[in-house]
Protein backbone atom coordinates (compact mmCIF):
# COMPACT_ATOMS: atom_id res chain seq x y z
CA UNK A 1 0.00 0.00 0.00
CA UNK A 2 1.27 3.34 -1.08
CA UNK A 3 1.12 5.51 2.01
CA UNK A 4 0.36 9.53 0.72
CA UNK A 5 3.01 12.14 2.11
CA UNK A 6 1.82 13.34 5.03
CA UNK A 7 2.33 17.21 5.86
CA UNK A 8 4.65 17.33 9.18
CA UNK A 9 4.18 19.67 11.52
CA UNK A 10 7.04 20.89 13.35
CA UNK A 11 7.90 23.07 16.17
CA UNK A 12 11.39 22.94 17.68
CA UNK A 13 11.74 24.70 21.33
CA UNK A 14 14.50 24.99 23.40
CA UNK A 15 14.16 22.39 26.28
CA UNK A 16 14.42 24.77 29.63
CA UNK A 17 12.35 27.91 29.54
CA UNK A 18 14.93 30.00 31.83
CA UNK A 19 18.14 28.34 33.10
CA UNK A 20 19.66 24.98 32.22
CA UNK A 21 20.05 23.45 35.43
CA UNK A 22 23.26 21.28 36.51
CA UNK A 23 25.61 23.87 34.20
CA UNK A 24 28.28 25.76 33.53
CA UNK A 25 28.53 29.30 31.71
CA UNK A 26 30.68 28.19 28.43
CA UNK A 27 29.88 29.32 24.96
CA UNK A 28 27.67 27.72 22.71
CA UNK A 29 30.00 24.91 20.50
CA UNK A 30 27.77 22.85 19.23
CA UNK A 31 28.19 21.43 15.77
CA UNK A 32 27.17 19.16 12.79
CA UNK A 33 29.79 16.28 11.59
CA UNK A 34 29.62 12.97 9.87
CA UNK A 35 30.58 9.38 11.12
CA UNK A 36 33.09 7.14 8.95
CA UNK A 37 29.58 6.02 7.36
CA UNK A 38 28.29 9.22 6.33
CA UNK A 39 25.64 9.66 8.78
CA UNK A 40 25.20 13.23 10.32
CA UNK A 41 26.03 13.23 14.01
CA UNK A 42 26.15 15.93 16.04
CA UNK A 43 28.89 17.28 18.70
CA UNK A 44 29.72 19.21 21.40
CA UNK A 45 25.80 19.58 22.50
CA UNK A 46 25.54 21.92 25.57
CA UNK A 47 21.81 23.59 25.10
CA UNK A 48 19.29 20.85 24.84
CA UNK A 49 16.49 21.36 22.62
CA UNK A 50 13.05 19.27 21.77
CA UNK A 51 11.78 19.20 18.28
CA UNK A 52 8.56 17.89 18.03
CA UNK A 53 6.44 16.37 15.08
CA UNK A 54 2.48 16.63 14.88
CA UNK A 55 0.76 14.17 12.62
CA UNK A 56 -1.89 15.84 10.85
CA UNK A 57 -5.42 16.31 12.96
CA UNK A 58 -7.35 13.97 12.02
CA UNK A 59 -4.89 11.28 12.18
CA UNK A 60 -3.61 12.37 16.56
CA UNK A 61 -4.52 9.17 18.19
CA UNK A 62 -3.17 11.21 21.82
CA UNK A 63 -0.30 8.75 21.98
CA UNK A 64 3.73 10.52 21.77
CA UNK A 65 6.98 8.92 22.16
CA UNK A 66 10.14 10.73 23.17
CA UNK A 67 12.94 9.71 20.82
CA UNK A 68 16.45 9.66 22.21
CA UNK A 69 18.98 9.20 19.42
CA UNK A 70 22.70 7.23 20.06
CA UNK A 71 26.18 8.40 19.52
CA UNK A 72 27.67 6.63 23.07
CA UNK A 73 27.48 9.69 24.95
CA UNK A 74 29.64 11.06 22.49
CA UNK A 75 27.42 12.97 19.84
CA UNK A 76 23.67 12.85 19.01
CA UNK A 77 22.51 10.53 15.86
CA UNK A 78 19.73 12.90 15.69
CA UNK A 79 18.15 12.06 11.92
CA UNK A 80 18.48 8.45 11.14
CA UNK A 81 17.94 7.67 14.81
CA UNK A 82 15.96 10.95 15.63
CA UNK A 83 13.99 12.76 12.92
CA UNK A 84 13.25 9.76 10.37
CA UNK A 85 11.86 7.41 13.23
CA UNK A 86 9.44 10.58 14.29
CA UNK A 87 8.00 10.87 10.68
CA UNK A 88 7.68 7.06 10.63
CA UNK A 89 5.41 7.82 13.86
CA UNK A 90 3.59 10.39 12.57
CA UNK A 91 1.99 8.19 9.62
CA UNK A 92 0.45 6.21 12.27
CA UNK A 93 -0.93 9.60 14.76
CA UNK A 94 1.34 9.45 17.47
CA UNK A 95 3.16 12.75 18.15
CA UNK A 96 6.71 12.28 18.15
CA UNK A 97 9.25 14.67 20.05
CA UNK A 98 12.72 14.24 19.45
CA UNK A 99 14.89 15.30 22.18
CA UNK A 100 18.51 16.80 21.96
CA UNK A 101 20.18 16.04 25.05
CA UNK A 102 23.92 17.65 26.46
CA UNK A 103 26.65 14.94 26.44
CA UNK A 104 27.88 14.30 29.48
CA UNK A 105 31.37 16.38 30.13
CA UNK A 106 33.08 18.54 32.67
CA UNK A 107 33.32 21.74 30.44
CA UNK A 108 29.55 22.30 30.71
CA UNK A 109 28.17 20.10 33.45
CA UNK A 110 29.06 20.50 36.82
CA UNK A 111 27.86 16.72 37.86
CA UNK A 112 28.27 14.80 33.88
CA UNK A 113 25.95 11.73 35.33
CA UNK A 114 23.16 13.40 35.74
CA UNK A 115 22.79 15.89 33.20
CA UNK A 116 21.20 13.78 30.15
CA UNK A 117 18.89 12.24 32.80
CA UNK A 118 17.50 15.87 33.31
CA UNK A 119 16.48 16.36 30.09
CA UNK A 120 15.13 13.17 30.18
CA UNK A 121 12.95 13.65 32.79
CA UNK A 122 12.54 17.55 31.60
CA UNK A 123 11.35 16.14 28.71
CA UNK A 124 8.89 14.36 29.65
CA UNK A 125 7.85 17.12 32.20
CA UNK A 126 7.20 19.48 29.48
CA UNK A 127 5.04 16.77 27.20
CA UNK A 128 2.68 15.65 30.55
CA UNK A 129 2.34 19.61 31.40
CA UNK A 130 1.75 20.51 28.03
CA UNK A 131 -0.40 17.21 26.74
CA UNK A 132 -3.64 19.08 27.03
CA UNK A 133 -2.38 22.07 24.30
CA UNK A 134 -0.56 19.41 22.39
CA UNK A 135 -3.73 17.14 21.38
CA UNK A 136 -1.66 14.54 23.57
CA UNK A 137 -3.16 11.87 26.42
CA UNK A 138 -1.14 12.73 29.58
CA UNK A 139 -1.10 8.58 30.49
CA UNK A 140 -0.12 7.65 26.81
CA UNK A 141 3.61 9.28 26.71
CA UNK A 142 6.12 7.12 26.10
CA UNK A 143 9.90 7.28 25.70
CA UNK A 144 12.51 5.61 23.47
CA UNK A 145 16.03 5.16 22.60
CA UNK A 146 18.59 3.66 20.37
CA UNK A 147 21.91 2.19 21.41
CA UNK A 148 23.18 4.89 24.55
CA UNK A 149 19.74 6.71 23.73
CA UNK A 150 18.60 3.47 24.59
CA UNK A 151 20.36 3.62 28.16
CA UNK A 152 18.92 7.24 28.74
CA UNK A 153 15.67 6.25 28.23
CA UNK A 154 16.18 3.02 29.90
CA UNK A 155 17.25 5.35 32.98
CA UNK A 156 14.46 7.88 32.79
CA UNK A 157 12.07 4.38 32.85
CA UNK A 158 13.42 3.58 36.38
CA UNK A 159 15.16 6.63 38.28
CA UNK A 160 11.86 8.31 37.71
CA UNK A 161 11.17 7.94 41.68
CA UNK A 162 13.61 10.54 42.40
CA UNK A 163 13.99 14.25 40.54
CA UNK A 164 16.71 15.87 39.31
CA UNK A 165 15.50 18.68 38.26
CA UNK A 166 12.72 21.63 39.19
CA UNK A 167 9.30 20.03 39.49
CA UNK A 168 7.09 22.49 40.98
CA UNK A 169 3.96 21.24 39.70
CA UNK A 170 5.18 17.51 41.28
CA UNK A 171 4.63 16.07 37.66
CA UNK A 172 4.75 12.75 36.76
CA UNK A 173 8.45 11.98 35.41
CA UNK A 174 7.04 8.26 34.75
CA UNK A 175 7.16 7.42 31.13
CA UNK A 176 4.03 4.99 30.03
CA UNK A 177 6.39 3.00 28.02
CA UNK A 178 9.53 2.23 26.92
CA UNK A 179 10.65 1.38 23.43
CA UNK A 180 14.33 -0.03 23.05
CA UNK A 181 16.73 -0.57 20.24
CA UNK A 182 19.76 -1.80 20.44
CA UNK A 183 19.99 -0.27 23.93
CA UNK A 184 23.25 0.22 26.07
CA UNK A 185 21.92 -0.78 29.52
CA UNK A 186 24.61 -2.28 32.05
CA UNK A 187 27.51 -1.18 32.84
CA UNK A 188 28.71 -4.48 34.60
CA UNK A 189 31.92 -5.21 32.61
CA UNK A 190 31.26 -8.67 31.36
CA UNK A 191 28.13 -6.93 28.90
CA UNK A 192 29.03 -3.06 29.14
CA UNK A 193 29.82 -0.65 26.27
CA UNK A 194 32.41 0.56 28.09
CA UNK A 195 32.40 3.91 25.53
CA UNK A 196 29.25 4.78 27.08
CA UNK A 197 29.99 3.69 30.38
CA UNK A 198 33.07 5.51 30.64
CA UNK A 199 31.47 8.95 29.03
CA UNK A 200 28.82 8.84 31.85
CA UNK A 201 30.64 7.90 35.01
CA UNK A 202 34.00 8.55 33.93
CA UNK A 203 37.50 5.80 33.89
CA UNK A 204 37.14 4.57 37.15
CA UNK A 205 33.76 3.86 39.23
CA UNK A 206 32.18 3.09 42.03
CA UNK A 207 30.48 0.01 42.76
CA UNK A 208 28.05 1.61 43.99
CA UNK A 209 27.78 4.02 40.75
CA UNK A 210 27.87 1.09 38.40
CA UNK A 211 25.03 -0.95 39.79
CA UNK A 212 22.98 2.45 40.09
CA UNK A 213 23.37 3.19 36.12
CA UNK A 214 23.23 -0.76 35.83
CA UNK A 215 18.93 -0.59 34.72
CA UNK A 216 18.39 -3.92 34.51
CA UNK A 217 19.12 -3.76 38.70
CA UNK A 218 17.17 -1.22 38.90
CA UNK A 219 13.98 -2.46 37.51
CA UNK A 220 10.89 -2.83 39.80
CA UNK A 221 7.27 -3.51 39.66
CA UNK A 222 6.10 -0.36 38.63
CA UNK A 223 8.75 0.14 35.69
CA UNK A 224 6.69 1.37 32.57
CA UNK A 225 6.60 -1.87 30.17
CA UNK A 226 9.04 -2.21 27.24
CA UNK A 227 9.69 -3.47 23.71
CA UNK A 228 13.46 -4.29 22.68
CA UNK A 229 14.76 -5.18 19.71
CA UNK A 230 18.71 -6.15 19.33
CA UNK A 231 20.30 -8.10 17.12
CA UNK A 232 22.66 -11.18 17.82
CA UNK A 233 26.06 -10.23 16.25
CA UNK A 234 25.87 -6.68 17.36
CA UNK A 235 29.65 -6.27 18.25
CA UNK A 236 28.90 -3.29 19.70
CA UNK A 237 26.71 -3.22 22.13
CA UNK A 238 26.38 -6.76 23.41
CA UNK A 239 22.61 -8.10 22.84
CA UNK A 240 23.11 -9.78 26.32
CA UNK A 241 22.20 -5.84 27.57
CA UNK A 242 18.54 -6.26 26.05
CA UNK A 243 18.38 -10.00 27.30
CA UNK A 244 18.93 -9.21 31.30
CA UNK A 245 16.65 -6.06 31.13
CA UNK A 246 14.21 -8.60 29.72
CA UNK A 247 14.63 -10.74 32.23
CA UNK A 248 14.46 -8.34 34.99
CA UNK A 249 11.07 -7.39 33.70
CA UNK A 250 9.48 -10.60 33.22
CA UNK A 251 10.90 -11.81 36.77
CA UNK A 252 8.90 -8.00 38.21
CA UNK A 253 5.60 -8.99 36.53
CA UNK A 254 6.22 -5.52 33.66
CA UNK A 255 4.94 -6.52 30.42
CA UNK A 256 7.83 -6.84 27.80
CA UNK A 257 7.93 -7.69 24.25
CA UNK A 258 11.52 -9.03 22.86
CA UNK A 259 13.12 -9.08 19.45
CA UNK A 260 16.38 -10.53 18.47
CA UNK A 261 17.28 -10.99 15.10
CA UNK A 262 19.95 -13.28 13.57
CA UNK A 263 21.98 -10.59 11.94
CA UNK A 264 21.93 -6.90 11.48
CA UNK A 265 24.55 -5.57 13.52
CA UNK A 266 24.97 -2.01 15.92
CA UNK A 267 22.92 1.10 14.63
CA UNK A 268 20.92 -0.03 11.88
CA UNK A 269 18.13 2.72 12.48
CA UNK A 270 14.27 1.45 11.22
CA UNK A 271 16.49 -1.00 8.63
CA UNK A 272 17.74 -4.39 9.87
CA UNK A 273 20.12 -4.88 7.07
CA UNK A 274 19.45 -8.09 4.35
CA UNK A 275 16.27 -8.44 5.59
CA UNK A 276 12.98 -7.32 4.79
CA UNK A 277 11.73 -7.84 8.55
CA UNK A 278 10.68 -4.11 9.66
CA UNK A 279 10.72 -4.17 13.47
CA UNK A 280 8.76 -0.70 13.60
CA UNK A 281 5.67 -3.00 12.47
CA UNK A 282 6.62 -5.13 15.48
CA UNK A 283 6.55 -1.90 17.92
CA UNK A 284 3.61 -0.91 16.09
CA UNK A 285 1.31 -4.12 16.91
CA UNK A 286 2.86 -4.01 20.11
CA UNK A 287 2.06 -0.33 20.88
CA UNK A 288 -1.78 -1.68 19.43
CA UNK A 289 -1.87 -4.41 21.92
CA UNK A 290 -1.59 -1.93 24.85
CA UNK A 291 -3.67 0.43 24.07
CA UNK A 292 -1.34 3.23 22.85
CA UNK A 293 -2.32 2.66 18.92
Amino acid sequence: MIIPQLMYSQKVLPLYPDSIPNSRPVADEEYIDHDDNGIKVIKKVSRPKLTLFFPPKDMANGTAVIICPGGGYWVVTEDMEGTDVAKKFNEVGVTAIVLKYRIPSDTWMINREIGALQDAQQAIKTVRENAAHWNINPKHIGIMGFSAGGHLAATAGTHFDKTYIPNTLNTSLRPDFMILIYPVISFIPAIAHMGSSEQLLGKSPSQEKIKEYSNEMQVTRVTPPAFLVHASDDDAVNPMNSIVFYDSLVRNKIPAELHIYQSGGHGFGMFIKNTKELWMDRCKNWMHLNGWL
